[in-house]
């Protein structure tokens, strides 16, 4: 018995599937990923309060706008800077804040956070002291170690090491903000 030829596989099937983006991420310049973040933050305020009958998707009521950006790592500023927020996704005042208004603020913040190198580092300063405890060293294998019996990982010694020659270039010593930064930004993590 022969068997039927094989079918080639296309190049478009070969690829890993990546999610398309919504006519609203298009329109706020946003990925699909930035967007599923956005909606992750949202989901967790979200409530279908019954002045809002009408609406399938539910809302936010105003005063979580700030939690909700918080939770998105793109707080306001200051409270002026919250404010004009909230003019922009609730012009009448109604004490609620749709998906898509919502979005439209989400996306500039987190644009800003992008373009605003200071506010940058300020964030790889952060996520650097939660391994070195707020002092002024570089990170050890004990550190790494230390981290992940918090988040309840079990992380074998070699893989820990691993992460430390990745940071470093090849050494087991410590790793530098320097380095940290260049793990950071090659995760995707930090822009």
């Amino acid at each position: 018995m022969s068997q039927p030829p094989k079918r080639k596989q296309t190049a478009a099937a070969a690829k890993p599937a990546t999610k398309r983006r919504s006519k609203l991420a298009k329109e706020n310049d946003i990925t699909a990923e930035e967007e599923a973040e956005i909606q992750e933050a949202y989901n967790i305020f979200r409530v279908y309060p019954d002045e809002l009958e009408d609406s399938k998707d539910g809302a936010i009521p105003t005063a979580d706008v700030r939690r909700c950006l918080i939770a998105l790592n793109a707080p306001p500023k200051d409270n002026a800077e919250l404010s004009e927020l909230i003019e922009t996704v609730d012009p009448d005042d109604s004490g609620w804040v749709d998906y898509e208004r919502f979005v439209a603020i989400a996306a500039l913040k987190l644009h800003a956070r992008h373009d605003d190198p200071e506010a940058l580092d300020e964030e790889i300063q952060k996520a650097y002291a939660l391994f070195t405890k707020g002092q002024d060293r570089e990170i050890s294998i004990n550190d790494l170690r230390r981290v992940a019996k918090e988040l309840r990982e079990d992380v074998p010694e070699n893989v820990l090491k691993d992460m430390i020659r990745e940071a470093t270039g090849g050494g087991l010593g410590g790793v530098s903000i320097e380095d940290f930064e260049g793990v950071m930004n090659r995760a995707g993590v930090f822009g």
